[in-house]
């Protein structure tokens, strides 16, 4: 019973980070540890094969390591880095991951494209005026909030992972 609640906590950090990473440009670290902590709450309570959690953090590590050379060419944000190795510690070496990282790429071209033409916008209607996320979202010099499609990916690609597998019937 206690795994079927924690099921709910990976959609609900992934949607808190995407929420963070809108307004703020940033994703908290200890959201990443939170999705960490909560990976092996469940692992322990599923009883995973200790070889298979192993695997998932060899993955996580693997991400962050590629992640952090793509941050150092300033292709992408450091919390969307801690973000990825966070989500790939669930999703393990499977197709699920293979989904998410097309998932993530489609949907991160297309915040990327809104976002962009937003930026074209030469002003706002005055009531967006005191919204200081909206005029960070335009501002050409700030980056992309991509720790949104981040998590619609992971969200997506949640319900077909073996989480939902190893669980009991809800």
């Amino acid at each position: 019973m206690i795994a079927n609640g924690l099921l709910i906590i990976f959609p609900l950090l992934l949607a808190v980070a995407a929420f963070f990473d809108l307004f703020t440009m940033t994703i908290p670290n200890k959201l990443n540890l939170l999705l960490v902590v909560a990976f092996v709450a469940m692992a322990f309570l599923l009883q995973l094969p200790l070889q298979q959690v192993g695997m998932s953090f060899a993955l996580g590590f693997g991400v962050m390591v590629i992640g952090f050379g793509l941050f150092a060419l300033g292709v992408m944000g450091g919390g969307d880095v801690k973000f990825l190795a966070a989500i790939s510690l669930w999703l393990g070496l499977s197709m699920n991951m293979l989904d998410f990282i097309l998932l993530t790429s489609i949907y991160g071209g297309a915040l990327t494209l809104v976002i962009l033409a937003l930026r074209k916008v030469p002003y706002f209607p005055q009531f967006m005026h005191g919204q200081a996320w909206l005029l960070k979202l335009h501002d050409k010099k700030s980056g992309v909030p991509y720790g949104i499609a981040i998590a619609i990916a992971g969200i997506q690609v949640y319900p077909n992972t073996l989480w939902f597998s190893q669980i009991p019937t809800l």
